[in-house]
């Protein structure tokens, strides 16, 4: 494969494995994810938050087990914003379906390998149409690795936004009565999921875009205003980091279109 594109703000963003430790609570308040301890995962960390995605996937592989949550973090922000060939997209987020996926046997109590799986599914979903990747039983992965999550971390406000988007992308796609018979999707628990993820982590641009995304989904043009309202609160976000950028971003260039 290619060279990953380039994040063309990385300058904006002058992380080290100090300033990470500094500001690790609000770097991480969607994922929960735990200061390392081991200085070579740290500094995996600092090459992700300066938005060095390829150096920081790399180095999370090369610092074993305890690094793969970085690593595969990395891989999928950049996949999921960066990576202009859908075929390379795929083939890596199935790299990290597949990584979190035995991460998550190995460490049963690593809520992000849950989460991290559930994540590259989803977006791989969407990459070849979620109604397909409900036909080949990728939802109920998807599903179960994210309330896998949540109950290891209650607190995750990141898997309660993917959660809640899951349920409002089945309904969308099958309809209210199969979703709930068949997938136990709802509209009332993807709204539910949005709110406790909004309580948990207020200041999150991608769960505002998202539940923007569901709120039209679910509720039609009812619902238009309030999200093109959350869209500009995520479009004018001031961005901590190189992932966060990406997400203010996304928000600015819909609104725009």
């Amino acid at each position: 494969m290619a060279p990953w594109t380039a994040f063309s703000h990385s300058g904006d963003y002058t992380f080290d494995a100090a300033r990470v430790k500094k500001h690790w609570s609000r770097l991480h308040a969607g994922d929960l994810e735990t200061l390392p301890e081991d200085s070579a995962v740290l500094a995996a960390w600092a090459l992700f938050h300066r938005g060095e995605f390829e150096k920081a996937a790399e180095a999370g592989l090369h610092a074993g087990q305890g690094g793969a949550n970085v690593a595969n973090k990395a891989t999928c922000v950049y996949a999921q914003y960066l990576e202009p060939r859908e075929k390379n997209r795929q083939r890596l987020f199935l790299q990290v379906a597949d990584r979190a996926a035995e991460l998550a046997e190995a460490e049963p109590d690593n809520a992000n390998a849950f989460y991290w799986q559930a994540y590259a599914l989803g977006r791989y979903s969407q990459g070849i149409s979620v109604a397909k990747a409900l036909a080949q039983g990728v939802g109920g992965k998807i599903k179960a690795a994210l309330e896998s999550t949540i109950r290891l971390q209650p607190r995750h406000a990141d898997a309660h936004v993917a959660l809640g988007a899951f349920h409002a992308e089945v309904i969308d796609k099958v309809g209210t009565l199969i979703a709930n018979m068949t997938y136990g999707a709802k509209k009332d628990t993807s709204l539910n999921l949005f709110a406790q993820a909004l309580s948990l982590n207020p200041d999150s641009a991608i769960a505002k875009i998202e539940y923007a995304n569901a709120l039209v989904i679910l509720e039609g043009e009812n619902r238009m205003a309030e999200a093109t309202e959350y869209y500009k609160q995520a479009a004018a976000m001031k961005a901590l980091d190189a992932a966060q950028h990406l997400d203010v971003e996304m928000a600015q260039t819909e609104l725009a279109s």
